[in-house]
């Protein structure tokens, strides 16, 4: 599979505010065209049942739709891809079940947990967190602006390309000192959701996005 140049990821949450469709409407909206539902803790079946509604949306805007962890799902229902986190299953093994059609992307929070990934035919890296962030539970050690230019040279030394897309209490402010250290691209969901008008905050991000890939 060939590499997937991505800018911005949104990534699903559950709010008092918004549902998870609702929270993949309005990044979609906004101009995201990269959807991952994460919806931990959640039954089988209550996922599936979201993943289909969201996998039509995906599928009329053009958008890549990838689950959280739930690799069988992906298969069952031909959605793009999977994410797996580093205490889901390994990417080899996933690799294994999907074959090289599918997406798969992989978590990482060192240049090892990179170079794993990448062995095991990963498509793309989520590496993070930035900061430490309330959405997320069991949370691996902060890497801030250091960590990620330490991880982006190490990749350039190894002659490692792959996508690396950081994630982890980003910020609107945080997006072009990240993207400046050589990342691929964000990954956001609190962020976006906790503005007055997540689509036009959508519309902003992908804005600084493109100013800074100029």
């Amino acid at each position: 599979m060939e590499d997937k140049t991505v800018e911005l990821q949104f990534i699903t949450h559950f709010t008092d505010t918004y549902s998870y469709y609702d929270s993949a409407r309005m990044a979609l909206e906004g101009g995201c065209r990269w959807i991952q539902l994460r919806m931990k803790d959640a039954l089988v079946s209550e996922v599936e049942r979201e993943a289909l509604r969201l996998q039509r949306l995906c599928k009329d805007y053009g958008a890549t739709f990838i689950i959280d962890d739930h690799v069988e799902l992906v298969k069952k229902i031909h959605a793009d891809g999977v994410h797996l986190g580093k205490k889901d299953m390994p990417v080899a093994e996933a690799r294994k079940m999907l074959g090289k059609d599918f997406i798969i992307g992989g978590t990482a929070n060192t240049f090892e947990d990179v170079k794993m990934h990448y062995e095991a035919r990963a498509d793309y890296i989520g590496c993070g967190p930035f900061r430490f962030t309330t959405t997320k539970k069991n949370l691996s050690p902060v890497l801030g602006l250091e960590g990620y230019r330490s991880i982006v040279s190490q990749m350039k030394e190894a002659g490692i390309h792959l996508p690396i897309v950081a994630i982890g209490g980003i910020t609107f402010e945080d997006i072009p000192s990240i993207m400046a250290t050589g990342v691929t691209g964000i990954a956001l969901s609190g962020t976006i959701l906790r503005a007055d008008n997540p689509i036009e905050e959508t519309r902003r991000i992908i804005n600084i996005e493109k100013i800074n890939n100029k």
